[in-house]
């Protein structure tokens, strides 16, 4: 089971990352849990300084953009 989190304030890009995580997760078929992370202190704690960012099992796969859902199937397989 993977873990994502969405790290980010609740923006438009935040949450358009957390629907394409979702669904690049289904489309793999991959079993996951999702946690959005809100909190500056808890983001910054990730060494993230631009928002939103892709947190998949405690590694940062990418942050400041919202990749297409091609890349991000990509990143949750590698």
């Amino acid at each position: 089971m993977k873990t994502i989190e969405i790290l980010g304030t609740g923006c438009a890009k935040c949450n358009k990352l957390q629907e394409m995580s979702e669904q690049a997760a289904k489309d793999l078929g991959v079993e996951y849990t999702l946690k959005k992370v809100t909190d500056v202190k808890a983001i910054m704690g990730y060494g993230v300084m631009m928002t939103p960012a892709l947190v998949v099992d405690g590694e940062v796969k990418v942050a400041g953009k919202v990749p297409s859902l091609d890349e991000v199937k990509k990143l949750m397989q590698d």
